[in-house]
């Protein structure tokens, strides 16, 4: 579409006749920062702003008018895109889940009945090996409020058992409409297939939704969990892909054993992960609402598309190290996920990726935190009381369009294969998903992304972790590559009472050095490596720096001019001192005129395999 001063007789005006002007001031900005003149840039050159999604989607930096696509119909309303139900409580908003397992019932009863009494609105309750035992689940139920709370049994192998044991509490149970009651016995079979996790087999899950049907409460057996693939590093579009494609699996063995499409469609319902991409996580609840419309309305039942939407903050995007940012990851990622449209939200609490009592608090305590940050972004900024307040904005909207399509695309490529079954015993699923993990963990080691109090702002100063918290977890977490070689720096301290150091060697003025010495600081520290920073040092005085600082590696940091001048002469001074390893912050075209022992031995650039070089750099030190 022209812009507005190139729009030519015969053209329709440009709807946003400003953005012509706003481009010139972009031009103007990106040619003073690449040290060009304007004219030399793309004749778009907002395009040199875009950015890339793991599923191939760009993302433009503005949306405009220009943008703008057909308002879809209201929440409630095929294809379900703003929202599942047209009569939510403006008032409760979504539900709050809280998860609840305790090995003792009498505990875990005290746990859900504390938490609806402090704003939990929904509870998942653990039975087996994810919690009470089976005859125990009448006392962790005790005083539940069925019609109130939705429950979700988190059962694995022992859901059939446990459903049978919550189907005798609800005979039990006295109350007018019992279509109220609202049950997830939470059988998933063909997730459990993808993580190895023990589920029931395909024909008991069948056999436990032809009883869930027939019972007159609101209860669907089938949980297709997204966060399987989630958790295995997938990108939005493979997790909802995936889920639908799951789904579907699910519809075909309800049918072939008689149920009708309506009923099937009733079994089943959603959960996902969301994250700290806020805008990510709510085209994701639209988009995979948009798709399961789709595949109703194909299949002839498209009154029956709106299956309920259950968000999970993502395990993915925690961390061990500084894990009080996990507050802040987790309040962004429930802000996406309730404005996205999810039906319950639950957030992890802030340490849930080390073990329980890690960081000497209390479980109650981080639970609180966690039931906390739903209930202030609903009784304090009130999400909950709009529907839907994401739409009309140009950018979500276009985004759930893509991403709707990307998802049905990755969903089509494992029909091809076969189907959900086919694809995931041919490792269709787990391939696609290993090459997107395998490419956000290099984007991660080369700090193209960035987890912060990991591969940037890390603080060495924090309590070492516990021998069990260092014990490989089996989410395919971020930050993990970074966090291992802080566990080795932590095993090193533990035998030699101080952690790997570096000297950072400033040449010249602070103004020439100060950005690099705090970049390498950085870089090193997110390693596990202490920087010794002695201040500018004269080439003769980095020998006694050096033996004062006990380091066997150092890095230089000043200016490129300054390095043309005195790198080849302060390396020889520190390999004199008996430095093992020296290294240069910046590239390696700013010595290249110096050869022998007057070359470092590494760089430490922007953009460099994080991970790989301090890998390297520990393993010299012994660490």
């Amino acid at each position: 579409m022209p812009i507005g001063s190139e729009s030519g007789a015969g053209l329709a005006p440009d709807p946003v006749p400003e953005y012509a002007a706003w481009r010139k001031g972009v031009a103007g900005v990106l040619a003073k920062a690449r040290r060009v003149e304007a004219s030399e840039l793309p004749a778009e050159p907002e395009h040199l702003l875009d950015e890339t999604t793991y599923d191939g989607l760009t993302i433009a930096p503005l949306y405009t008018r220009r943008d703008e696509l057909p308002e879809q119909p209201l929440p409630g309303a095929f294809p379900y895109v703003r929202g599942g139900d047209a009569t939510r409580d403006p008032q409760r908003g979504w539900f709050v889940g809280a998860f609840a397992g305790e090995d003792d019932a009498e505990a875990t009863n005290r746990a859900i009945l504390t938490g609806l009494e402090n704003g939990v609105s929904a509870i998942a309750l653990g039975v087996g090996a994810y919690g009470v035992a089976v005859d125990d689940i009448p006392l962790a139920l005790r005083g539940l409020l069925f019609e109130l709370a939705p429950l979700t049994l988190v059962a694995g192998a022992a859901t059939g058992t446990a459903a049978e044991r919550v189907f005798d509490v609800l005979d039990g149970y006295s109350i007018a409409d019992r279509a109220q009651i609202r049950v997830g016995l939470g059988a998933a079979p063909l997730t459990s297939a993808f993580t190895g996790a023990e589920d029931l087999d395909q024909a008991e899950t069948v056999a436990l939704a032809v009883r869930a049907i027939a019972r007159p409460e609101t209860v669907r057996a089938i949980t297709v969990d997204g966060i399987a693939f989630h958790n295995a590093g997938a990108a939005d579009a493979q997790e909802v892909g995936a889920a639908v494609a799951a789904g579907l699996a699910y519809l075909r063995l309800l049918t072939g054993a008689g149920v009708d499409i309506a009923d099937a469609f009733g079994q089943l319902e959603f959960r996902f992960a969301a994250t700290d991409d806020q805008f990510a996580t709510i085209v994701k609840f639209r988009a995979a609402r948009r798709l399961w419309a789709r595949v109703a309305q194909v299949s002839g039942a498209p009154a029956f598309g709106a299956a309920p939407q259950h968000a999970i903050t993502s395990a993915a995007m925690m961390t061990q190290r500084d894990p009080w940012v996990n507050l802040l990851r987790t309040t962004l990622a429930a802000f996406g996920a309730g404005v996205g449209g999810a039906d319950s939200v639950t957030v992890l609490p802030f340490d849930a990726a080390l073990p329980a009592g890690e960081l000497g608090v209390s479980t109650t305590f981080s639970q609180r935190l966690a039931r906390n940050t739903q209930l202030l972004l609903l009784e304090e900024s009130r999400l909950g009381h709009v529907q839907d307040p994401a739409a009309g904005s140009w950018y979500v909207d276009t985004l759930t369009d893509e991403l709707a399509a990307k998802a049905w695309e990755f969903m089509q490529e494992l029909e091809s294969a076969g189907g959900y079954l086919a694809a995931l015993d041919a490792g269709v699923l787990a391939a696609r998903i290993a090459e997107t993990a395998a490419t956000r963990a290099a984007d991660v080691a080369h700090r193209r992304t960035a987890v912060t109090g990991v591969n940037e702002f890390p603080n060495l100063a924090e309590t070492p972790l516990s021998e069990q918290a260092r014990e490989p977890g089996p989410n395919a977490r971020y930050g993990a590559a970074f966090e291992a070689l802080r566990n080795r720096s932590d095993a090193y301290l533990a035998a030699n009472g101080a952690r790997p150091k570096a000297l950072i060697v400033p040449l010249g003025p602070v103004a020439e050095h100060n950005a690099r010495t705090i970049f390498t600081a950085n870089v090193l520290a997110s390693g596990g490596i202490e920087s010794v920073n002695p201040g500018p040092l004269t080439i003769d005085a980095i020998a006694a720096a050096a033996a004062e600082s006990g380091a066997r590696i150092a890095v230089l940091c000043g200016a490129d001019k300054r390095y043309g001048e005195q790198a080849g002469a302060a390396t020889d001074a520190l390999r004199a001192a008996g430095i093992e390893t020296v290294l240069l912050a910046g590239a390696e075209k700013s010595v290249e005129q110096f050869s022998g022992t007057q070359r470092p031995d590494g760089y430490l650039a922007l953009r460099i395999d994080a991970v790989a070089v301090l890998s390297q750099l520990l393993e010299k030190v012994g660490a």
